[in-house]
């Protein structure tokens, strides 16, 4: 590998100056934030920081306001449907909930992406399914119903159905959220398993700290819409920044409010939440 290309990583993620609004309300306002191929990229922030919000901007469920987003080098706001549909299939994503398909076995629900963008034949599809479910352990449990998995189970079942693709791009909508520690130890070794033997990227959203510190190549902080800092996990642990100790440390960050101030706010004409 050249000089060049070890000080100048490929991004598989560039979003810049992104602007996006919920109604009349801006929820990401100039957002600029940029994933390297191979890095495991945590978003953490207190909530309404964006998070999520940044997730499905990224993925292409909403128009953006103004601002580009590049996802595998393509501008996602430029290109066509299908041109969109075939990028999509480099990537997963795991959500929060799972969201697996109730009325299918958990080898069906890891089997759809293939069924419905492959022609490979149902023998093959059932050796890919089986080969993932091996992956993140649950070999074997391919014919029980979601409703029979533990909430870590369904996790799993979820991450196997991501990553039956073999997709170049990774989500994960808190991973370890309900989960016991035990548990969330597991799922953080699948991720680092997956960068590691895989090569995946992946962006993962999470309130977990030690999941955080873990997993994380990089870590970047949200707040009221912006890229409050990006940086490695002892840089992290080392920020004077007050957002940033505030959330680490779980201060909140609300100051008391006067009584007078709360009676004004309470009854001036163009009352809005602060």
């Amino acid at each position: 590998m050249s000089k060049q290309n070890r000080t100048t990583p490929e991004k598989v993620i560039e979003v810049t100056d992104l602007v996006t609004h919920y109604g009349t309300r801006k929820i990401l306002d100039g957002m600029n934030f940029a994933v390297d191929r191979g890095e495991i990229r945590v978003i953490m922030g207190g909530s309404g920081s964006g998070k999520s919000t940044l997730l499905w901007y990224i993925l292409g469920l909403y128009k953006p306001t103004s601002g580009q987003i590049k996802v595998l080098g393509e501008d996602i706001n430029q290109i066509s449907f299908n041109e969109h549909l075939k990028l999509k299939q480099n990537i997963g994503v795991s959500f929060q909930s799972g969201a697996l398909f109730s009325s299918m076995t958990v080898g069906d629900n890891v089997a759809f992406p293939l069924r419905e963008f492959t022609d490979l034949d149902e023998n093959t599809i059932r050796i890919i399914t089986r080969m993932k479910l091996e992956v993140v352990n649950l070999g074997g449990f391919h014919k029980l119903m979601p409703s029979q998995l533990s909430g870590g189970m369904i996790k799993r079942a979820a991450l196997a159905r991501a990553i039956v693709m073999d997709p170049k791009l990774l989500f994960f909508d808190e991973p370890s959220a309900g989960l016991d520690p035990v548990v969330a130890s597991e799922i953080d070794d699948l991720i680092l398993s997956l960068r590691d033997n895989m090569g995946m990227s992946m962006i993962v959203v999470t309130h977990e700290l030690e999941s955080a510190f873990k997993i994380a190549d990089r870590i970047t902080f949200l707040d009221q819409g912006k890229n409050l800092l990006t940086a490695s996990v002892d840089e992290v642990k080392q920020s004077k920044n007050k957002r940033i100790m505030d959330l680490l440390q779980r201060r909140s960050r609300h100051d008391k409010l006067d009584p007078d101030e709360y009676l004004r706010r309470l009854t001036q004409e163009n009352y809005t939440l602060s």
